[in-house]
Order: C-alpha cells, then sequence, then structure tokens
C-alpha cells in the first residue's frame, strides 16, 4: 500500500503520516526530513538544498530524486510506504508513478490534506517557535504557499482521473483527522 499525503506546508502532512506510518507498520518517506538530514549535517546537498529551502523555494528535482528512489528500493519499503511531502510537480509525480510501476506497486490513495490559509499560516508560524526550522520564518510562510498554489496544488487534477484521490478536511482534533483518514483507506 503506497500512500500519498499531499496538502500545503502545515497542512498536518508529517503529523498524520507518522501515525499513518505506526498503525500500518510502513516507512513514512518524507523529503523534508531527508532534505534537514543533509543540512544539518552540511552535505554537498544539504548546503544545496539549503539556498532554496531558506527562500522558501522548492528543492529542484535534481536534488531530491536520487534520495526518493534510493528510499523505495529499501526491503522496509518492499509492502508500501507514506510519502510525504514528495511529489510536488508533475514531473515527480510521473518518475514516483514510474518507479512504483517498476517495483509492481502503485498509489493505491492519494489524500488531501484540506486548511484554510490563515489556519496554514497560524500552525506554521507556531511551529517556527518550536522547532526553529529556517523555512517557517515569517517572511517565507507566504512565499511557501505561493509554491505550493502554483506547483503542487496541480497534482490533484493529474492523479482525479485514477479515482483514488480523497479530501480530508485536516482541521480539528489530530485524532479526529486520523480517524477520517482510517476511515477512507479502510486500515
Amino acid at each position: 500500500m503506497f500512500i500519498l499525503l499531499l496538502g500545503a506546508p502545515g497542512a498536518g502532512k508529517g503529523t498524520q503520516g507518522q501515525i499513518l506510518a505506526q498503525r500500518l507498520g510502513l516507512p513514512k518517506i518524507t523529503t523534508g526530513d531527508l532534505l534537514r538530514a543533509a543540512v544539518k549535517a552540511s552535505t554537498p546537498l544539504g548546503r544545496d538544498a539549503k539556498s532554496y529551502m531558506d527562500k522558501g523555494q522548492l528543492v529542484p528535482d535534481a536534488v531530491i530524486l536520487g534520495l526518493i528512489k534510493d528510499e523505495l528500493a529499501k526491503p522496509e519499503a518492499a509492502q508500501g510506504a507514506i510519502l510525504d511531502g514528495f511529489p510536488r510537480t508533475a514531473p515527480q509525480a510521473e518518475m514516483v508513478d514510474r518507479t512504483l510501476a517498476e517495483r509492481g506497486g502503485r498509489l493505491t490513495h492519494i489524500l488531501l490534506l484540506d486548511v484554510a490559509e490563515d489556519e496554514l499560516v497560524r500552525r506554521i508560524t507556531g511551529r517556527a517557535g518550536v522547532e526553529g526550522r529556517s523555512d517557517d520564518a515569517p517572511d517565507t510562510i507566504r512565499t511557501r504557499l505561493q509554491v505550493y498554489q502554483r506547483d503542487t496544488a496541480p497534482l490533484i487534477a493529474h492523479y482525479a482521473p485514477r479515482g483514488n484521490v480523497h479530501r480530508v478536511p485536516a482541521v480539528g482534533s489530530i485524532e479526529g483527522i486520523a480517524t477520517e483518514i482510517e476511515r477512507i483507506i479502510g486500515r
């Protein structure tokens, strides 16, 4: 079972992805975590990624495609994975489709965590103080939301014909949202 979590920054993809991964016993593949680890370790990839992240921009495909393929090739992803933060663009979506097809898999559920922009800004501003993420700085929040609308939101149209895109109202309690996701995927 391969599940893709879509949603704007602050929509709760990380939180709900972790809950799903634990409940289903699947790895959670998070480009944000992979990239932040590379930034923290100050690897060449990390330094390159940081220059984009600090401006609120998406890290280019070339920087992250290899990371994702490596994660999907790991034995723990053989039965599925929770994809959080990737793909973000149509070319990335096509790469994920090809990579999964090569392994005899496909995206079984695409969950769009739907949250109003004002709530997203409130959440991101709040977590910036707690987590200290440079990409949560006030001057980058609006840019990140604009980038999401421009580059990521069109993925909904890309996946819609498959009939497995589900809008999840991602407001309310974490447990309530997790229960709705469980209802949607049937597990």
